[in-house]
């Protein structure tokens, strides 16, 4: 009799265990909705920029730094741009790093205000003309001591680094790169101009819509 009886119970315990396993398993969380595509609104010296990205303050290979504060990282607020300027930038430090592992990381300085616009002398020093639409980015050229700040003058830069990461922007995509004459580059997007002695000026071409 009892046997019969665990053979029931065991039984039993089986078809509740078969039941369970065929109950449906929970629907999966549906995926986030894909981020809108930046926008780069008007012209980098009268535009705005729509679904900005901001550049974290440290990455890989990365840093930033506050022009008007002098230190590193950089505030939230200046350093946003086009999602394809912040990836643009990550990749150039990651590719410069891995062509120069003692070179210091690549130091990122201002790029746009969250929502572009006028970034003018009242956000510091003399400000900037451009860095309106998110398609604009100061990088600083790496030093020769291997400090991760900005060199005082190009007489602090490492020449060849600065060279090699002026011509790495180039094949990135940069529609115009602003840079010291002292460095002796020129011709096609390079624009060899003053006050670039301590860092060039990289601009994306405009995304077609």
């Amino acid at each position: 009799m009892a046997g019969r009886e665990l053979r029931a119970g065991v039984n039993w315990l089986a078809l509740l265990l078969a039941v369970a396993g065929a109950a449906p398993a929970p629907a999966p969380e549906p995926p986030d909705p894909p981020r809108p595509r930046s926008v780069a609104l008007g012209t980098p010296t009268d535009g705005h920029l729509r679904h900005g990205v901001r550049l974290p303050a440290r990455a890989s290979a990365l840093r930033t730094w506050d022009p008007i504060l002098h230190r590193s990282p950089s505030r939230a607020w200046r350093r946003n741009g086009t999602d394809r300027l912040v990836a643009t930038l990550r990749r150039v430090a990651r590719a410069h790093a891995r062509a120069h592992p003692q070179a210091p990381p690549l130091l990122v300085g201002d790029l746009s205000r969250p929502r572009g616009g006028d970034f003018g002398p009242r956000y510091g020093i003399i400000g900037h003309a451009s860095h309106q639409n998110g398609l604009d980015a100061d990088v600083y050229y790496p030093r020769a001591d291997g400090r991760a700040e900005p060199p005082g003058s190009l007489a602090e830069a490492d020449r060849a680094l600065s060279r090699s990461l002026v011509r790495r922007f180039a094949r990135a995509g940069a529609s115009l790169i602003y840079l010291s004459p002292g460095l002796g580059l020129g011709g096609g997007v390079l624009a060899p101009i003053g006050g670039h002695e301590d860092h060039l000026h990289v601009r994306l071409r405009e995304r077609a819509r």
